[in-house]
């Protein structure tokens, strides 16, 4: 009786029993993009607190790893310049270790993309500061010229949980078209898209990888509600949704360079994210897997989102001690007193009226280059000088950018045609908007260029392409035949916001020095700073 009882309990229980359950596994991805050396949290130009930087993203990163030890971390580029912490050590005392690099290493970071402000400082800079990184640089895309020779770690394989997870990165091609030749010689970028799929075939056929995450230092290239393309853009400047669209096989794509915060964008089989800039935010994704019945990982769910730093979130004090040397030099060059203002002047409007600040971003671009007329973009509608002293601190913010001079022989057709194509910065004229409401938030305003030795109005009743009139050199009209030095920055030489008109203008002056101590030479030299603008531009309507 008791041996029939203990078979009929048996045959129940394996009737009963379910199915054995599918193994599982969960790979998480942590990714920042475009930090620009931002490390603790200061805002350098204003002298305050910011919630930004590596050191409370370290924070966040060690929440993530309390849950999960073995994720991955990553970054797509634009890592070493973009703070005068950043100018300081790259141009003034370069021999200690990169300052961001070491918070990177200090934070196991698993690899990072290059991006294209990692060229600014030039090649020796760049490759001191790789062969500090205890993690790989990855540009599947970047080659030595007329070679198949990457010039970087095209990607890694890591293992987490018995996953295989590849990982590639890929830098916006379009570097050529800001970054001055002898900082990129020897090198060359490729179609983001047509690499794209040659590595992910590496990865799939010859790794064997169960998920492709692509590191992009790009982002989106259009307005998905809309489908209208951003203003500005080089070619093949932003491939994230043509890869998306066009490459089977990629997983992920971790994108950058455009400094948008994505936090989860499906596009067909992939999903985008993006960490926005500075180290302002973090991105977090998981991928979930199964096995199927071959015993292959299947994905079987991914998710993305953001984490914001937020003034609740603490600074990591060992970041903060690794940057303290360089924060008190950075500091100590800033504070200089280098003149005097009578006044206090702010940039809030240099984008709607001529303003005195932009005038000595003008003034300092014409004495260098014994120019007849300047272009220049106002970068920081924030800047501001004081009345009384002037530090480099407030130069510093009025031009953040590593720019160089370069001063061309340009017709007054030419010019012309510059000036038409900064007022695409407005959209075109609806009765009754202000100036300031016709701004296209899609146009950078970094890409809106204002002239001094010519003077000009932009009537925006016209339509795009035929608004600046009245323009004029020293009291006449401007002759179309007119030959003139127009003094600009290498960016805009190479074509950058896309003005092509420079490009095959003759160079006639081309100076090593960055703008930023163009400027602060000239404050030195003549001391005072013009309190009043020259007035020579307006904007019809009148702002």
């Amino acid at each position: 009786m008791r041996r029939f009882l203990f078979l009929a309990c048996l045959a129940v229980s394996l009737v009963a029993a379910p199915e054995s359950a599918p193994e599982r596994a969960r790979v998480t991805i942590l990714a920042t993009t475009d930090l620009h050396a931002h490390i603790a949290p200061l805002d350098y130009f204003a002298n305050k607190p910011e919630q930004s930087g590596l050191a409370k993203i370290a924070t966040l990163v060690q929440q993530a790893r309390q849950e999960n030890p073995r994720l991955l971390l990553l970054d797509s580029g634009d890592t070493i310049q973009g703070t005068p912490l950043a100018y300081v050590h790259n141009r003034k005392h370069n021999e200690p270790p990169d300052p961001t690099i070491l918070a990177m290493n200090a934070l196991r970071y698993d690899a990072m993309t290059l991006g294209n402000h990692e060229y600014n400082f030039g090649l020796a800079v760049l490759r001191k500061a790789q062969s500090e990184a205890k993690f790989p640089w990855l540009s599947a895309n970047t080659y030595r010229a007329g070679t198949d020779e990457p010039a970087f770690t095209p990607y890694l394989v890591k293992e987490i949980d018995g996953v295989r997870v590849g990982i590639f990165g890929l830098t916006t091609p379009a570097i050529p078209s800001w970054e001055d030749p002898a900082h990129i010689a020897g090198l060359e970028f490729r179609d983001p898209v047509t690499e794209a799929q040659k590595w992910v075939t590496v990865l799939r056929e010859r790794e064997r990888v169960d998920l492709v995450v692509l590191m992009a230092h790009f982002g989106l290239s259009e307005d998905l509600a809309t489908g209208f393309v951003t203003p500005g853009q080089m070619p093949h400047e932003n491939e994230a949704l043509a890869i998306a669209r066009n490459v089977p096989g990629v997983d992920l794509i971790l994108m950058g360079h455009t400094h948008r915060e994505i936090p989860g964008l499906v596009i067909g089989n992939t999903l985008l994210a993006q960490a926005g800039k500075w180290g302002e935010r973090l991105v977090r994704a998981e991928i979930y897997f199964q096995k199927d019945a071959a015993g292959r990982w299947q994905i079987a769910g991914k998710t993305a989102r953001t984490l914001p730093v937020t003034e609740q979130v603490a600074a990591d004090p060992e970041i903060l001690r690794l940057v303290e040397p360089y924060d008190r030099e950075t500091q100590a060059w800033l504070s200089q007193p280098i003149g005097q203002c009578a006044q206090a002047l702010t940039a809030t409007d240099s984008r709607l009226r001529d303003s005195a600040l932009l005038d000595l971003v003008h003034r300092a671009q014409l004495e260098a280059g014994h120019a007849d007329v300047s272009m220049a973009a106002s970068f920081n509608l924030q800047a501001r000088i004081p009345q009384g002293p002037v530090t480099v601190r407030e130069i510093y913010s009025l031009y953040y950018y590593e720019n160089t001079l370069v001063v061309a022989e340009l017709t007054g057709r030419q010019l012309k045609t510059a000036l038409e194509h900064s007022t695409h910065y407005f959209r075109p004229y609806e009765t009754g908007r202000t100036a300031a409401e016709l701004i296209d938030p899609r146009v950078p305003g970094y890409n809106f260029d204002m002239a001094e030795g010519v003077d000009y109005t932009i009537d925006l009743t016209r339509p795009v392409g035929d608004r600046i009139v009245n323009l004029q050199y020293r009291g006449q009209p401007l002759a179309p035949d007119q030959k003139l030095r127009v003094a600009f920055n290498n960016y805009r030489h190479n074509g950058g916001g896309g003005y092509t008109v420079y490009k095959d203008a003759p160079v006639v002056f081309r100076s090593n020095v960055e703008i930023r101590d163009l400027i602060i030479n000239w404050v030195e030299r003549h001391r005072e700073i013009p309190s009043e603008p020259t007035n020579n531009w307006r904007i019809l309507p009148t702002p």
